[in-house]
C-alpha cells in the first residue's frame, strides 16, 4: 500500500498518508489546520534508515515538474510488476528509467551502487558496504535545477501516518 506525502504551507509540515490503493488524485485537508488543502510532494525512496530530509534550503526538492513526476510514477507502477525479482539488474534498469522519466539525477553514491550491481556484484554486499553513505543522502537530486535562496525554514515531518480517504 502506497504512502503519499503532502506539505502544508501554513504549518510548514510534511504529512504522510496511507492509501489502500494507488491514488494519485485525492488531496487531503491538513490534519492540523483542517480546512487547508495540502500540496502533494514527491516522496523519495527510503534507503533504509532515518527520515531526515536532505539539507535543501527549504527541505523540499526544488523545481520538480509534477506532471513529469506523475507520468514517471505511473510508468514505474506499470513496469514494476514485470520485474524478475531474481535479477537485480532489472531493478537497476527500472531505477534508471524512473530517474530519466522524472528528470532527476541520481546521487553519486546511488549511481555507484547501481553501477556495481549492473556489473554483477551481489546487491546485499553492495548495500552492506555502502549503507552508511546511502543512509546519509537522498538517492535522487534535482537535475540541473539550483536551490532557491531566501526560502523558509526546513519543514517539520509529522511521523504519524494518516489514512488517505
Amino acid at each position: 500500500m502506497p504512502i503519499y506525502e503532502f506539505y502544508c504551507e501554513n504549518c510548514n509540515t510534511v504529512y504522510k498518508f496511507l492509501s489502500r490503493q494507488i491514488n494519485t488524485e485525492t488531496v487531503p485537508d491538513c490534519p492540523r489546520c483542517k480546512s487547508i488543502k495540502l500540496n502533494r510532494q514527491v516522496s523519495l525512496f527510503n534507503t533504509g534508515a532515518g527520515t531526515e530530509n536532505s539539507d535543501n534550503t527549504d527541505g523540499l526538492m526544488p523545481d520538480i515538474d509534477e506532471d513529469r513526476m506523475l507520468k514517471a510514477m505511473n510508468m514505474l507502477e506499470r513496469e514494476a510488476g514485470n520485474i524478475n525479482e531474481d535479477d537485480p539488474r532489472q531493478a537497476t534498469l527500472l531505477m534508471r528509467k524512473l530517474s530519466d522519466a522524472a528528470g532527476l539525477q541520481m546521487s553519486e553514491n546511488m549511481e555507484e551502487a547501481l553501477s556495481r550491481i549492473e556489473q554483477g556484484e551481489d546487491p546485499d554486499k553492495v548495500e552492506q558496504e555502502m549503507s552508511s553513505m546511502l543512509e546519509n543522502e537522498e538517492p535522487f537530486v534535482a537535475g540541473s535545477k539550483s536551490k532557491k535562496s531566501g526560502s523558509r525554514n526546513k519543514p517539520l515531518v509529522d511521523e504519524r501516518i494518516y489514512e488517505l480517504k
